[in-house]
């Protein structure tokens, strides 16, 4: 059975931090993804970026965006989730893609935002892969979905465990597969 797990936590706890820690962990593991960064002037926030683990990278939200859609004051530019998200993700649903891990960074409302990703999102917790995701705690219908199912477990990032789960999750992700779910770090 695929090792399914969503990070879960507040903003600003370390969601993005602990996914690129986790992806240095498994350098020889074939991960593939992406994940998301502030762009910040003058120290304040005016965008975010998205990143591949292959390093391709492209300005997904930014306060100069005009939209739609809208998420807050940041136009989302849905063609970056197109140009880059997708393909990041496609290559792993695949059969001959066994056993690879998908990490994402995050299931946020700019990211779900785009249908076509939440379609692949969908058909990448049906594949046999490895998959660990970020998500905030807050309210969303598609991540409270994903969140209910016995086949994925929801681990809380918080700042007391950051710093070592994702040496926890490289561990567990190079393990050979067992069956049955571990149990919640809840």
């Amino acid at each position: 059975m695929p090792t399914r797990i969503l990070l879960e936590s507040r903003p600003g706890a370390g969601k993005t931090t602990a996914l690129r820690r986790l992806a240095a962990l498994l350098p020889t593991h074939a991960a593939t993804g992406f994940t998301t960064e502030e762009i910040r002037q003058s120290g304040a926030r005016v965008g975010f970026a998205l990143e591949t683990l292959a390093g391709r990278r492209e300005v997904l939200a930014h306060v100069d965006l005009p939209g739609p859609p809208r998420v807050g004051k940041y136009g989302v530019d849905l063609g970056v989730m197109e140009r880059l998200a997708l393909p990041s993700l496609r290559p792993a649903a695949t059969e001959e893609a066994t056993g690879r891990l998908v990490l994402i960074d995050e299931l946020g409302r700019m990211e779900l935002a785009c249908t076509a990703f939440r379609h692949a999102v969908d058909a990448l917790f049906a594949a046999e892969v490895d998959v660990v995701a970020t998500v905030h705690t807050h309210r969303d219908p598609f991540t409270d979905a994903l969140k209910r199912r016995a086949d994925i477990e929801v681990v809380q990032l918080t700042p007391a465990n950051r710093d070592v789960l994702p040496g926890e999750l490289a561990a567990r992700l190079q393990r050979p597969r067992t069956h049955g779910r571990p149990p919640s770090h809840r």
